[in-house]
């Protein structure tokens, strides 16, 4: 027969090996919904009329069309449109800030630039900004992307190659990828723009959103 003390003895090792049984079924359950959950990204864009979707409804813009392909592909990715008709790479660096603490995104996209351009903008001060807002994005612990820009090449050559360049200097410097312009091939076909000349009509969002998706996603879910 037990004695009351080996009782006590058996019943605690017991308890110890049941509750080591428990921690190893914890970590093993951690580890397989860890395998098995998709990662969430949340992609912000930060950007001007061209993600804003100038002239058009919400849904028909390439931000919203590129939304829709990843839900399709089941990717899970979110999509915050930030962009804002009119805005400078000054507008950006100043939002900025607000919507880091505000969304905490995983990777941003910076497409920003253009107006500073049409208006005639330091270049020098177009790339200070852009840098500032790739350190902000950095720091606080986002992926960050710039989107290439281009204007017309009757604002001199000499402003247009130093605009251009710009975007190569800031992405190199910063060692971030630079995503081809978007509108390399759209613009040069009337039927796809506007009538301002500036701005992607609704036939052209889906193309924008599919060369989006195609350059963003393995960047994102790498």
């Amino acid at each position: 027969m037990f004695s009351l003390q080996r009782f006590r003895q058996y019943r605690l090792a017991l308890a110890l090996v049941f509750l080591q049984l428990c921690v190893y079924s914890d970590h093993l359950y951690a580890a397989t919904q860890s395998s098995q959950t998709p990662q969430q990204f949340k992609l912000l864009v930060l950007g001007d009329s061209l993600s804003a979707g100038y002239g058009l409804k919400q849904q028909q813009g390439w931000v919203s069309l590129l939304q829709n392909i990843w839900n399709d592909e089941q990717l899970q990715i979110d999509v915050v449109n930030a962009a804002i008709s009119g805005e400078t790479t000054d507008g950006g660096l100043a939002r900025l800030p607000r919507l880091l603490e505000q969304h905490e995104p995983s990777h941003v996209l910076i497409e920003l630039g253009g107006n500073d351009g049409l208006q005639g903008h330091p270049v020098n001060k177009t790339r200070a900004n852009l840098s500032e807002m790739v350190k902000l994005a950095k720091d606080s612990g986002a992926t960050v992307f710039i989107q290439d820009m281009q204007i017309p090449t009757n604002y001199g050559s000499r402003y247009t190659k130093m605009f251009g360049d710009a975007f190569d200097k800031v992405a190199e410097e910063n060692e971030i990828t630079l995503i081809p312009f978007f509108l390399q091939d759209v613009a040069l076909d009337k039927s796809l723009m506007q009538n301002d000349g500036i701005h992607p009509n609704a036939k052209a969002q889906p193309m924008i959103a599919q060369f989006m998706r195609d350059a963003l996603t393995p960047l994102i879910t790498k």
